[in-house]
């Protein structure tokens, strides 16, 4: 029986197709022995400066910026939601922004569908953390659960801190939509959610890696085939310019600036020290890279 989702989508695409362009994917690709990890783009945000460059010792922060060539009142960053498939499993990492958090993203649908995969074809979905660019993508225009075969895993501490009554309240005014629109979204898949913690092997080859600061309870994922390995940071590196440069900053992105800014240096170590490839939600090229020491700071090296 058809799905309304599906329904609808067959007859959208049956009537868009004499006149759609071509589809445009815009991923990096790497593989880790049988691992195979596509980056899939869900377009991108638009946010005002302050939200990521706010707090930080502004004189500085300007000269940064400007050896990359960007402004600092208004930025655009990517946003690349990690597929890994291993044979037996198809895995998401987050599910991008979905239709109603910025018109600019929420592109994913068409990133799939460009892999010739739909999101019944999904086993897992495995949850860095619950802001909108992250989980709003979870549920269908209809409110249902998009990954319908997918089992949904996150942190225990993200999970609870969400789905506190009080988050909304305490979060600050200009974060209390994440908030109400987290708790909805988590409590429509609650029931077909595993909760773990830092350290666990949350499927084969997969752990995960605290990374709190961000969000209270946000992860990354340290991915291993044999010897080769990879850390899907999430947020916990959310940028290639200052994120690199001056890990040991506050950023304004971020719900304990403090924390976040002694989190940033020990997870780059840990990805230089391991031999590890980067896969970053937020940066550019696909967002899978390679991280390099320079000085007091890091670079984040695009490609393979």
């Amino acid at each position: 029986m058809l799905s309304r989702r599906r329904l609808l989508a067959s007859a959208t695409a049956a009537l868009a197709l004499p006149f759609a362009p071509a589809r445009v994917w815009a991923g990096s690709t790497l593989s880790l022995g049988p691992m195979q990890i596509d980056t899939l783009s869900d377009g991108s945000l638009v946010l005002p400066g302050d939200f990521i460059l706010g707090g930080m010792p502004q004189e500085e922060m300007q000269v940064i910026m400007a050896r990359y060539n960007l402004p600092s009142d208004q930025l655009t960053p990517p946003c690349n939601v990690t597929l890994l498939r291993d044979g037996t499993n198809t895995v998401l990492f987050d599910v991008g922004a979905g239709p109603d958090f910025q018109p600019t993203a929420g592109k994913m649908a068409d990133a799939l569908d460009a892999l010739g995969l739909t999101p019944d074809d999904v086993t897992h979905v495995v949850f860095t953390h619950s802001h909108p660019d992250h989980l709003w993508g979870v549920l269908d225009e209809f409110d249902e659960p998009l990954f319908a075969n997918a089992s949904h895993l996150i942190g225990r501490t993200e999970f609870d801190y969400w789905m506190d009554p009080d988050t909304p309240v305490t979060i600050g005014e200009a974060r209390a939509t994440f908030a109400v629109g987290a708790a909805r979204r988590l409590a429509t898949i609650a029931d077909r959610m595993t909760f773990f913690e830092a350290g666990a092997e949350v499927l084969p080859g997969i752990t995960a890696r605290a990374s709190f600061g961000h969000t209270p309870g946000h992860m990354a994922f340290a991915v291993h085939s044999g010897t080769q390995a990879a850390m899907v940071v999430g947020d916990g590196i959310g940028n290639h310019h200052v994120a690199f440069e001056r890990p040991d900053w506050p950023s304004g992105q971020d719900q304990d600036r403090e924390l976040a800014a002694a989190m940033r240096p020990a997870l780059l170590d840990q990805i230089v020290a391991d031999d590890m490839a980067i896969i970053g939600f937020h940066l550019p090229g696909g967002g899978i890279g390679r991280v390099e020491r320079t000085g007091d700071g890091y670079r984040f090296v695009e490609g393979p």
